[in-house]
Parts: structure tokens; C-alpha cells; sequence
């Protein structure tokens, strides 16, 4: 049986790599339900998984949602926009990498990640107009909180593609590589989340989260009052650092 959505462990990084490489990876509703079984495990697992990396097989990345299952009934209402709402809010950061076309529906499930990166032949693109369709997955309100409004205003209006490098200029992707080292960026990334405390990095998404939307003064009372305390690897990690 074809696994539309597979995960790998490594080192406290969970790996999860969209496989429907022969579609595109276009997201069907059973790629959809596998891909939150994966989620809730993760978020399970807690401090087991330090950090998540969110790829795909093959050339493309996600063409988007799979047009061809429009009109089916869904599992459950606002079944898709609950499960990117998912891969936003776990604990762990999450990474997603991406190479080749990201569109539309692929671009949302891409915006529910920590950090975006981008290949150099990584082509993003907003096209519900093309298809006289209108997002309900978040596109209206992750897209302008990481392109700022007016840039998500061209590419929702217009359509048109931003490549790799742009992604990179106008803050879509945090980082733009070569094609062949976007697995090995993606890992070393994960690789520096995890080793770092759980605890703090927990809190700080978790903060980040909270505070996205707040005035500075709400904001700085907010870490204030919310914090969480110091953690209890502190010790641990103060005596490897500079010796007992």
C-alpha cells in the first residue's frame, strides 16, 4: 500500500515527506488524513521531537489541492484549514523545504511552517483566481503576516510566480540554496533546534505564537507574565557548558 505521507526519525527530528511524487503531490483527502495521523503523533511525542522537517519526492513540491476530488465529501467540516491549523501550532518548530512548484494549496500548507526554505528552482505561487477559487485554508491571513500586506495583495491579485530568490528578497522563504543542498539545509537546521533546550524552544514558539498580533508594550508584559520559568535541564546544560 502507497504511503501518500512518510515519516522518518532522526535524532529527535521527525521527517515528513509529501509522496505523491507522480501527481505532483497534489493533496488528496487521503494524503490529507495521513499527514494528521503524522501531526497527531508528533504532537504525542512531545519532547522526544525537537524539531520537524516538512518535504516532498520528486521534482515538485505540491501542485495543491487535488483538483480532481473537488465535490467530494470531507471527513469532517473545514477538514483541510484544521490540518494546516495543526502543522502551525505543534510545539515543535517546523521546517518546510521546498523545490520546484509550491502553488496555492501547497503554499498554504508551506505557510504553517517555522522557517521556509527555498531550492533555487523553487516557484511559489498564489492561484485561486485561475480557478475562480477563494481560500479557506489561510492563505488571506498567513501569506501578508510573512510577505507583508501589500506583497500578498499582488501575488493573491495577480497570480504570478515568485521564484526562489524573490521568496527569499520578500521574506517568503528564510533561506535560498542550491537544488542539491536543500535536504542537507533543511537538516541542519533541525539539527541546531534540537540540540538546544526543549524547554526554551517550546516557549519561545508558543510565544511567538501569542504575541504575533500584540501592541509592544502587550507584548513585553506578555512574555513577562506568561514565562514559563527556567527549565529542568538548566543545571545540565550550565555544567557541560563550563564544567562542574
Amino acid at each position: 500500500m502507497t504511503e501518500f505521507v512518510t515519516r522518518e526519525d532522526r535524532e529527535g527530528i521527525a521527517i515528513l515527506s509529501l509522496n505523491r511524487p507522480d501527481k505532483r503531490n497534489a493533496l488528496n483527502i487521503a494524503l490529507w488524513v495521513e499527514l494528521e495521523a503524522h501531526i497527531d503523533a508528533i504532537r504525542a511525542a512531545g519532547e522526544a521531537i525537537g524539531a520537524v522537517i516538512l518535504r516532498a519526492n520528486g521534482p515538485t513540491f505540491c501542485a495543491g489541492n487535488d483538483l480532481k476530488e473537488r465535490g467530494v465529501e470531507l471527513p469532517r467540516p473545514n477538514f483541510q484549514a484544521s490540518i494546516v491549523t495543526a502543522l502551525a501550532s505543534l510545539p515543535q518548530p517546523v521546517i518546510v523545504a521546498v523545490q520546484g512548484g509550491c502553488y496555492t494549496g501547497g503554499l498554504e500548507l508551506t505557510l504553517a511552517g517555522d522557517i521556509i526554505l527555498a531550492s533555487e528552482n523553487a516557484v511559489f505561487a498564489d492561484t485561486h483566481g485561475k480557478f475562480a477559487l477563494v481560500p479557506i485554508w489561510g492563505m488571506s491571513q498567513r501569506l501578508p503576516r510573512r510577505v507583508g500586506q501589500w506583497k500578498g495583495r499582488e501575488m493573491s491579485f495577480t497570480g504570478l510566480p515568485v521564484s526562489g530568490a524573490e521568496a527569499a528578497r520578500i521574506g517568503l522563504a528564510n533561506h535560498v540554496v542550491p537544488d542539491a543542498e536543500l535536504d542537507a539545509k533543511a537538516y541542519e537546521l533541525a539539527a541546531a533546534i534540537a540540540a538546544q533546550s526543549r524547554h526554551s524552544v517550546f516557549a519561545y514558539k508558543r510565544l511567538y505564537q501569542e504575541q504575533a498580533d500584540l501592541p509592544l508594550n502587550a507584548g513585553l508584559a506578555h512574555e513577562v507574565f506568561s514565562s514559563v520559568g527556567v527549565g529542568s535541564d538548566f543545571l545540565e546544560r550550565v555544567s557541560g557548558q563550563f564544567g562542574k
